[in-house]
């Protein structure tokens, strides 16, 4: 069986949200670890900027591209660029994401919709831009989507996120029928990426709600923060999901418990129960 090193090594990888959290952790393991090319995608230029100057120390080409996700236009340069600068991408990580907390009624709908486009609409301009492109070339690839611990679950006061990755989990299983459907499995290899509890910016950065029960939503923010301060790092992260990428695995998931969550999905569908309000270290502090 190939190693990462054998398969990643020396190609060009684009990452979107690049700037921190599992994004940062990504590209710092993709050069670092594995000699990768990297093109970094994120609205925060500093962030980015900086993270390039490090990653060049290790004698690796790096670019730095300022890209929202939400604009398949600047999606599109994004890909033009880096096939330009670096060269066919061999890995695109679709990682660019936020958080939303609140009862879903509070959830103010510029919140709502922002996440929508970041989350979701966010995947598909990248696919819409890197795969045909991808599919193209004749050596093989990679395309990682960020789905989440939360893709296979159910929390009261994220829905919005919930849901997001809900439907980027179901894209990304579709999205693997299809490439083999249109003859390109065999090179193209689409895999999605299960973070559980991974350290990263997203619940400083989480949407609030601007009237209605704000305690409630900051009170989950609070407990997101407690799960934090035990959290992965993502540069462990990101060893694990290389790893499993070359050893073929099609769900890479940071965490064993991450697995337990899915046979819990599978048991909950299984037997037709109603969700149930979480307990333990993911239950929401008392109001």
């Amino acid at each position: 069986m190939s190693s990462a090193q054998e398969l990643f090594g020396g190609g060009v990888a684009v990452i979107t949200g690049a700037g921190a959290g599992i994004g940062a952790g990504l590209a710092r393991y993709a050069a670092r670890d594995l000699g990768m090319n990297v093109a970094l995608a994120d609205v925060d230029a500093a962030a980015i900027a900086a993270l390039r100057a490090e990653l060049e120390q290790h004698g690796v080409r790096v670019l730095d591209v300022v890209c929202d996700v939400r604009d398949a236009a600047a999606v599109e340069r994004l890909a033009e660029s880096t096939v330009a600068g670096l060269g066919p991408v061999r890995l695109l990580v679709n990682n660019a994401g936020v958080e939303q907390f609140g009862y879903l009624w509070d959830t103010p709908v510029a919140g709502w919709e922002r996440l929508v486009a970041i989350n979701i609409n966010g995947v598909f301009h990248g696919i819409k831009a890197f795969l045909p492109r991808m599919m193209a070339e004749p050596g093989q690839s990679w395309v990682w989507n960020l789905s989440s611990i939360g893709g296979v679950s159910a929390s009261p006061l994220q829905a919005p996120y919930i849901m997001s990755k809900h439907a980027v989990l179901a894209l990304t299983e579709c999205l693997r029928q299809e490439v083999e459907l249109a003859g390109h499995g065999q090179h193209v290899h689409v895999q999605a990426v299960l973070p559980g509890a991974v350290a990263s910016n997203i619940f400083e950065s989480a949407g609030a709600v601007d009237d209605g029960d704000v305690a409630a939503a900051e009170e989950h923010r609070a407990a997101m923060l407690q799960i934090k301060a035990q959290a992965m790092d993502p540069l462990d992260a990101a060893r694990r999901f290389f790893d499993q990428a070359a050893e073929g695995e099609f769900y890479l998931l940071s965490q064993p418990f991450v697995a337990d969550a899915m046979a819990g999905r599978a048991d909950i569908l299984t037997h037709r129960r109603a969700p149930r309000l979480p307990s333990g270290e993911f239950s929401v502090p008392a109001s």
